[in-house]
């Protein structure tokens, strides 16, 4: 009975493995309390190391010997597996390549309302050199003290801001989002249905601007909902709603999408991420770096803030900035490195 029980245990402990290991593959990506463990990868990979060392004690007592090497290969192959699948989409580099004159740089950095003030935001923007600031959780007025700053250091940025409930007043700054684009890409305009909120993420807004001569590229600050029990079904839709944005065509996405790209397993096109999209971060060498939450490693943390992008262009590099984990906010900042292809 002991030994039976025993088998039952490790199959279904491989079964749970498995699942963490390759959520998509189960479609179980989007499932709670998959979707949330999944976020996790680097620690789950830490976790199932520990239990293989644990297991691997334990078979030290005869009677449980069986058992436990059980275990101990199973989380061995999970641990192993997971970090595979982590060094496939990067641990890390620690610079971006020369700007050119047809780069175009990105950052996102969801402010958490702010916590680190606008001169923080604007001289990390300068000292990056980009030319696209996606600001989720960021009040108009912050963006436009963050443009007054980068002015005064030389760079400057059209605001563009879309706010959840307009009519209240001090509300909560995650009600609201800023992007923040170089008058050297162009005029842009928020999109009438963006603006409105007809067309949009679900329980806190997103940015679509469009150049108003058409040349430059739809540039979407995105921020959709975070997947907690009761928001699972619009998070859902709010990863629905930002893949309908990446069309086949010049699309650069930027933002919390408080997701990885595990959750997006079942939602990219022709072999992208996400639409039409691709990860910048994970052909670059930094998809497993985390963005959130900045009070663990970054190897721990969850890749969650993204720049995606269509087939017009391509990756050169990016950065998640670790050295700014106590400026306040609970997200670090991601900077990339775009080229147009061909």
């Amino acid at each position: 009975m002991l030994r039976l029980l025993g088998i039952l245990v490790t199959v279904l402990f491989a079964i749970a493995t498995a699942v963490l290991t390759w959520p998509g593959f189960f479609r179980l990506e989007q499932t709670f309390p998959i979707a949330q463990l999944a976020a996790l990868r680097g620690l789950v990979v830490v976790a199932l190391a520990i239990i293989t060392i644990l297991f691997l004690l334990v078979a030290f007592i005869r009677p449980m010997r069986g058992f436990a090497l059980s275990m101990a290969l199973v989380s061995a192959i999970g641990a192993i597996s997971g970090g595979v699948v982590l060094g496939m989409r990067g641990y890390g580099t620690d610079a971006l390549p020369a700007a050119t004159d047809t780069s175009v740089r990105v950052m996102t950095w969801n402010t958490a309302g702010n916590a680190m003030g606008a001169d923080e935001i604007a001289e990390t923007a300068v000292a990056m050199g980009v030319d696209i600031v996606a600001l989720p959780e960021t009040a108009d007025f912050v963006g436009e003290e963050v443009a007054v700053a980068m002015r005064d250091l030389g760079s400057p940025m059209w605001v563009h801001h879309v706010a959840l409930r307009p009519d209240v007043e001090d509300g909560p700054q995650a009600w609201q989002t800023t992007l923040l684009i170089s008058p050297e890409l162009g005029d842009y305009s928020v999109i009438e249905a963006s603006s409105d909120l007809t067309s949009n993420t679900e329980v806190v807004p997103s940015v679509v601007a469009m150049p108003v001569d058409g040349q430059g590229p739809i540039v979407v600050a995105v921020h959709a909902v975070s997947p907690q029990p009761e928001y699972m079904d619009e998070w859902a839709d709010d990863l629905r709603w930002v893949s309908d944005q990446c069309v086949d065509g010049n699309v650069i996405l930027a933002g919390d999408f408080n997701a990885t790209i595990d959750h997006m397993a079942s939602l990219g096109v022709d072999g992208a991420d996400l639409g039409y999209c691709s990860d910048a971060a994970a052909t670059t060498g930094n998809g497993a770096v985390g963005t959130w939450p900045t009070d663990i490693p970054a190897l721990l943390s969850a890749p969650i803030d993204h720049v995606m992008h269509s087939a017009s262009w391509k990756a050169t590099g990016s950065l998640v900035l670790t050295n700014l984990d106590d400026a306040g906010s609970d997200h670090r900042p991601l900077v990339v490195q775009l080229e147009p292809a061909g």
